[in-house]
């Protein structure tokens, strides 16, 4: 997954990898202007995060408590201490 380096993401490396177990994506043609797109996967660009743009809300799309999804840890952390 590549990402923006920012909010939950903050010194995670860039790329990393992640546990994906989901068959919905967003859909960038429909996302709200209220919404920025912050992680995309790398293969297929498919939304991976979000960051509402005036309030401090995200999300992921992936499985940041998999023992399969490098650096989780630190993601759970940032969104934690956010």
């Amino acid at each position: 997954i590549k990402h923006d380096g920012k909010g939950v993401f903050k010194g995670v490396d860039n790329p990393f990898e992640a546990t994906r177990y989901h068959s919905l994506v967003g859909d960038r043609r429909t996302l709200p202007s209220c919404l920025e797109i912050t992680a995309e996967s790398i293969d297929d660009e498919e939304i991976m995060g979000v960051r509402h743009v005036e309030y401090p809300i995200e999300g992921v799309q992936f499985h940041p408590e998999s023992i399969l999804t490098t650096l989780g840890k630190r993601i759970i952390k940032n969104f934690l201490e956010g």
